[in-house]
Parts: structure tokens; C-alpha cells; sequence
């Protein structure tokens, strides 16, 4: 196998830069406004992003890279957040990112921009139901997880289409 692209490798280090601002944004930030008058975790955003970051990633590293990216991911959450925190957020994402992959690979014959949002779609609910229940035992954010993430899966989708249409590499 080959190595994967510098763009592979930098999709790589975003994604696995996530897990860990996702729970530092919760520390610190606690809930914020995440529009239609929801609040959310204010991690809401970085594990949004994660989402799409993964699926990216997948396509330029594998799937063995994004297993390694989950657990180097976790470690940083345990060393930087909330203990609590963090074993909320690695179990929510072994959960969601496996769920992901099962949504993920068939859809990706159909193309990027479909695997990614059906993937998505399934990894935000169960990335969402998971951790609100383990980090706060109550889904009272559960509105706000789901329209949070979604706005990022949204704005991602959106550029990556844009930027298909630029290049027509995008399938």
C-alpha cells in the first residue's frame, strides 16, 4: 500500500484534532446556542465536523488509520478534558464511527457526497444519544446535538460539492 498524500495526512491530524477539542470545548465552554433557539455541548461543532473529517480521511488513509485515529484521539481527550469526558466521547465514537463505516461503504459506489451524508446522518444521532446519556445522563440536548451537528455535515457537504464542481474530482 502506498503512503497516503500530504492532504490525506492533514485530514488525518484534523480528524484526530477534533475528539479532543470536542471535549475541551465542553469543559470550557459548556452549552452554546446552536440556532432555533437549541443549545448543545459546545463540542457540538468540533464532532460535526469530525463527521465529515472521517469519512475524508477513510478515503485518503483507510479504514485502519481511522481505528488509530479514534484511540490517538481518546488518549489526547484523557490527557487534556474531563476524564468524564472523554469516556463519554470514546464510547459515543466507537459506537457512532462503526455504525459510520457500515453506512459509509456500501454508499460510497453511489459517491462521496452520499456516503457522507447518509453516514453522517446515523453517526451524529448515535454519537449524540450515547454521549448525552453517558456524559450527562439526560438527552435535555438531544434537539440541539442533532441541529448542531447537522449545520457542520451541511456546511461541509456544501464546500465539498462546491469544490467538485471546481475540480470535477469530486464523485
Amino acid at each position: 500500500m502506498k503512503a497516503p498524500a500530504p492532504a490525506g495526512i492533514a485530514t488525518l491530524l484534523a480528524y484526530i484534532a477534533t475528539i479532543p477539542a470536542a471535549n475541551l470545548a465542553v469543559t470550557h465552554f459548556g452549552a452554546v446556542p446552536v440556532g432555533l433557539g437549541y443549545v448543545a455541548p459546545a463540542g457540538v461543532y468540533a464532532v460535526g465536523l469530525a463527521l465529515v473529517l472521517r469519512d475524508l480521511a477513510r478515503e485518503a488513509t483507510g479504514r485502519g488509520a481511522i481505528l488509530a485515529a479514534i484511540a490517538i484521539g481518546t488518549v489526547l481527550s484523557y490527557l487534556l478534558a474531563d476524564p468524564n469526558l472523554a469516556t463519554a466521547s470514546a464510547v459515543a465514537f466507537a459506537v457512532a464511527e462503526t455504525m459510520d463505516f457500515v453506512v459509509y461503504e456500501p454508499l460510497r459506489q453511489r459517491g462521496l457526497l452520499i456516503a457522507i451524508l447518509a453516514s453522517n446522518a446515523v453517526g451524529l444521532l448515535a454519537d449524540s444519544l450515547l454521549f448525552l446519556h453517558l456524559a450527562f445522563g439526560s438527552l435535555n440536548y438531544l434537539p440541539g446535538q442533532i441541529l448542531g451537528k447537522t449545520w457542520m455535515t451541511l456546511a461541509a457537504v456544501i464546500v465539498l460539492a462546491l469544490l467538485g464542481r471546481r475540480n470535477r474530482v469530486i464523485a
